[in-house]
């Protein structure tokens, strides 16, 4: 391709938008440009990145006997409404763009494919003798992000590929589980990425387990847990872990104390000279479910710990049936103005004791009568402890589980930290870093097919519900994973694999024949090779053109330069900018050598 007849704008300051390195840089290159919030347009030089992308995955995918297929963006909502996520995703999560057509049916577009994939397994699979059976697809995806944010990483619209496989057991579903395992790996080792494979959890899709396929990069949303002898990495949001004993406990005799002026953990250290490890802190959570229940939620933690709300979430989610509910639709600290609608009496904010009383929830309204109690594992064995005394200005010493008072439900809710011990070897002490997800697989056992009524015959006869899995990579999002994990002062740094082109010939000055007539040649030459090839033809100072070079990451640029009076032009490797001469002869032999080399690995 020429440059002259190309659709290639390239900025030379980053725009306002932008927040992290590869959002800057795809805009300044001309990748991206920015239609509304979350809503890029792809232009032709990102369309090759994606499209190389979709081939690695296709290649994949394809040689575990998965088969392509597309599905409609647009779903009706009767689907989710049997699966039980239709009020989760539009009012929990909010997460789908929901619509009305002309007969007032409800619709949405599609955020993932669950009940649509299943509601055609429903019609299509009949007998175990069609199983195991693996369909996939290359699809653009909406999500209504509240923040739409770093560019293809979080935007509303994205190009994804999910997968979902049907199996007559759970022996077989592990199976292909392992295969995506391996195929997921080799998709992003191909594409030239460092990458860490965790524990996930499950979120609103649900399923008995989960894996994420985390890019490293400084910035990834998402914290990574990990023992440095590779036996375990979870996302944090999963992760479990030993924490730090806790010290033995300064307190003898139980007693009320006044402490004034400590409504945080350290104060109330410095107060009471003890440590965190020591105090038992409440945390007041308020629950609301998809019929209108609210449950307030006092969890009880220890003191230098921290709730992990994801699991919190789960824990909740799990108990919706006790209160009537499929789903939980929001899980927040009440503020002020939510207390009020509940509150008999002002809370002890700071001061909170594990038995908070249900007198504190005024009778008249309509949430739950009493609280739901929970308790970490890190306070289930600590002995006279620290905690509130319902009354502020005032803590309780020496207190314990037992006699002062009743141990709530003990159930993981502690947030792991780096520094904490492995539970698998607490020898390995975890150690923490950023990633970006690109993949995420689940085991989802048969959630779908039993709420979608999508079963098969058995070898005996009798109907099953089929059990499934859900394999999904983000297209977009790991091709900017690319450029922020690998970038520098100058611009992208493309894997020779995904870069839009493998090679450009620079012509310094158009104008000169010699110069020109070389890089038509080598132009030519290169593509024909199998080397794809731009060719820097416009009217721009010499030092524009190797800026857009260096700007684009194009990994190779030959220079048809001054030495070609002598038969000779520099080629740049992008990568490390070391510059070497060579004879025209040269250059093909060369830089497909290169290319092939980097292509194998």
């Amino acid at each position: 391709m020429r440059l002259s007849q190309m659709l290639f704008v390239t900025l030379r300051e980053d725009p306002a938008e932008a927040e992290i390195p590869s959002h800057k840089l795809l805009l300044r290159a001309g990748y991206i440009r920015r239609i509304a919030s979350g809503v890029y347009a792809y232009l032709p030089l990102m369309w090759r990145v994606l499209q190389k992308v979709s081939q690695i995955l296709r290649e994949e995918m394809n040689a575990t006997g998965a088969q392509e297929c597309l599905l409609p963006q647009l779903q009706p909502s009767e689907l989710w409404q049997e699966s039980g996520r239709w009020e989760t995703y539009t009012k929990a999560e909010g997460i789908m763009f929901a619509l009305t057509d002309r007969q007032e049916r409800q619709m949405g577009l599609g955020p993932t494919h669950e009940e649509v994939i299943t509601a055609i397994a429903r019609d299509c699979i009949r007998s175990y003798r069609q199983l195991p059976l693996h369909l996939y697809q290359i699809q653009t995806k909406f999500r209504d992000e509240i923040r739409p944010r770093f560019g293809l990483m979080r935007g509303r619209e994205f190009i994804m590929k999910d997968g979902y496989s049907f199996h007559t057991d759970e022996d077989s579903l592990k199976q292909t589980y392992a295969d995506m395992d391996r195929a997921y790996r080799n998709i992003v080792r191909r594409c030239g990425l460092a990458f860490q494979a965790v524990e996930a959890d499950s979120g609103a899709i649900g399923g008995s387990g989960s894996q994420e396929f985390m890019v490293l990069a400084d910035a990834g949303e998402d914290e990574v847990l990990y023992t440095e002898d590779g036996s375990y990495a979870a996302n944090v949001e999963k992760a479990v872990s030993l924490p730090p004993d806790a010290e033995p406990s300064p307190f003898e005799k139980y007693e009320k104390r006044e402490t004034p002026d400590t409504a945080t953990i350290a104060s109330l250290c410095d107060c009471l000279n003890c440590s965190p490890t020591q105090v038992v802190k409440n945390v007041l959570y308020q629950a609301v479910y998809d019929n209108g229940t609210t449950v307030l939620v006092l969890v009880s933690v220890r003191g230098d710990r921290d709730v992990n709300e994801v699991k919190l979430q789960n824990e909740l989610t799990r108990r919706a049936g006790d209160y009537d509910a499929k789903a939980l639709l929001a899980l927040t600290v009440p503020d002020a103005e939510a207390q009020q609608k509940w509150a008999a009496n002002p809370l002890p904010l700071g001061y909170i004791a594990p038995d908070l009383g249900d007198d504190y929830i005024a009778k008249e309204t309509e949430v739950a009568p009493k609280f739901l109690r929970l308790a970490d594992k890190t306070v289930e064995n600590l002995q006279n402890f620290v905690t509130g005394a319902n009354e502020t200005g005032f803590h309780v010493v020496g207190a314990n589980w037992g006699d002062q008072f009743t141990l709530p439900p003990v159930v993981d809710l502690d947030k792991s930290r780096a520094g904490d011990r492995s539970l698998k070897n607490p020898e390995q002490v975890l150690q923490t870093a950023r990633g970006i997800e690109v993949g995420h697989i689940f085991q989802l056992g048969t959630k779908y097919s039993e709420a979608l009524g999508a079963t098969f015959t058995d070898e005996n006869g009798k109907d099953k519900p089929l059990v499934m899995g859900c394999y999904g990579i983000g297209v977009s999002r790991l091709a900017q994973s690319a450029v922020e994990q690998s970038y520098d002062k100058d611009g992208i740094i493309w894997p020779v694999v995904i870069a839009p082109y493998h090679a450009i010939v620079t012509v310094p000055n158009i104008n000169t024949k010699e110069q020109m007539e070389a890089a038509e040649k080598l132009y030519g030459e290169l593509n024909a090779a199998g080397i794809e090839t731009l060719l820097d033809d416009r009217k721009e100072r010499a030092g524009v053109k190797f800026k857009d070079a260096d700007l684009i990451g194009i990994p190779y640029r030959v220079v048809t330069g001054r030495s070609i009076s002598q038969g000779k032009v520099e080629v740049v490797d992008r990568a490390t900018h070391e510059s070497r001469e060579m004879s025209i002869e040269d250059v093909v032999p060369t830089l497909k050598q290169w290319v092939e080399d980097a292509l194998a690995r």
